[in-house]
């Protein structure tokens, strides 16, 4: 049976929540959360002590509420738009029902009250659901981690196409696009590498430690190395300058050069030419494929496919024209 949202222990449960969630927030605020009066959101805060929930307020006129320490965890409360955000990015995210983060959402699921737990399963029925993504140690990712806070380098066992062990100072774990990866400085070969979590077998901390790189950019340093590597090199030259051409090309096609001439060079790579002429199709300047031919020929094919869907639609009337008709 679910409780009155306007009984005493509905209101002393939403004012626990509140104080959680604003920690600081005054009895004056609470009252407005509350729909009651300051003096009524006291007494709920008192019920709350009452309870042996340690509710402290800081005194003076700016003082407010918080949870103290040695309460006891209380009930998860999610509002609709959490749950759902949670569930969206599990699904944006590539994973599936079968690996760790589909079981931890059905473990959520099973607990969250009937209508959010329904809006939830019904997200999850009309998002298609991607194959499960790579599974990836727990105890892998959280050493990593540890080394990266302390800056401790670390020996890991890498298994690709043959298993080795390298030496790595780890400057960041970063997920992207359904994988975790960590970016490191490979000791062994004095260069920046990126290894994908999930095949990192052991993590053994080093006594050495390391400073990351000055204004270090995760992401971006991520994204460049997914960019590169790949079969075939690409070169465009884009007719406009690089401030513009950034917001039209993502990191992940490739690296950006600013020319003299105003114009910017695109450098980058890939394995599959057709995925990466539909990504030059949406820059919105002038811009000529130097290489590979192979990506200039998917937007050969992408332009005739273009230009006979709209030589198939139908015509219709020139606005301006149809304007100046009479009624």
């Amino acid at each position: 049976m679910g409780l009155d949202g306007d009984s005493p222990t509905s209101r002393a449960l939403l004012a626990f929540a509140l104080i959680q969630d604003r920690p600081g927030i005054t009895a004056a605020d609470l009252g407005d959360r509350l729909g009651v009066s300051d003096r009524a959101a006291r007494r709920y805060v008192a019920i709350l002590r009452e309870a042996d929930i340690p509710v402290e307020s800081a005194p003076g006129r700016y003082g407010g509420y918080q949870i103290g320490r040695g309460a006891r965890p209380a009930p998860l409360r999610f509002t609709m738009s959490e749950a759902l955000g949670l569930t969206m990015a599990a699904v944006e995210s590539r994973h599936g029902r079968d690996d760790a983060a589909g079981r931890a959402l059905d473990k959520l699921t099973r607990v969250l009250p009937a209508s959010l737990a329904g809006a939830v399963d019904g997200v999850r029925a009309l998002v298609p659901t991607p194959p499960a993504g790579p599974e990836v140690d727990g105890a892998v990712v959280a050493q990593l981690v540890e080394a990266v806070g302390a800056r401790h380098a670390v020996r890991i066992r890498y298994c690709a196409e043959h298993s080795f062990a390298t030496e790595i100072d780890p400057w960041g774990v970063v997920p992207r696009r359904g994988y975790w990866y960590v970016l490191c400085w490979s000791r062994d070969r004095q260069a920046r590498r990126l290894y994908r979590v999930d095949r990192i077998e052991s993590v053994h901390p080093l006594a050495e430690s390391f400073e990351p790189p000055e204004e270090l950019d995760l992401l971006a340093a991520v994204e460049e190395h997914l960019s590169e590597g790949w079969q075939l090199a690409v070169e465009v030259i884009i007719e406009a300058p690089a401030e513009r051409v950034r917001w039209w090309v993502p990191r992940q096609l490739g690296r950006l050069e600013q020319l003299p001439d105003g114009t910017t060079r695109l450098l980058g790579s890939t394995s599959t030419p057709d995925w990466y002429a539909v990504k030059l199709a949406e820059i919105g300047a002038p811009f000529r494929v130097i290489t590979p031919p192979e990506v200039a020929d998917q937007l050969r094919r992408l332009g005739e496919r273009l230009l006979a869907a709209a030589a198939a639609a139908p015509q219709r009337a020139d606005v301006s024209d149809a304007a100046s008709e009479p009624s």
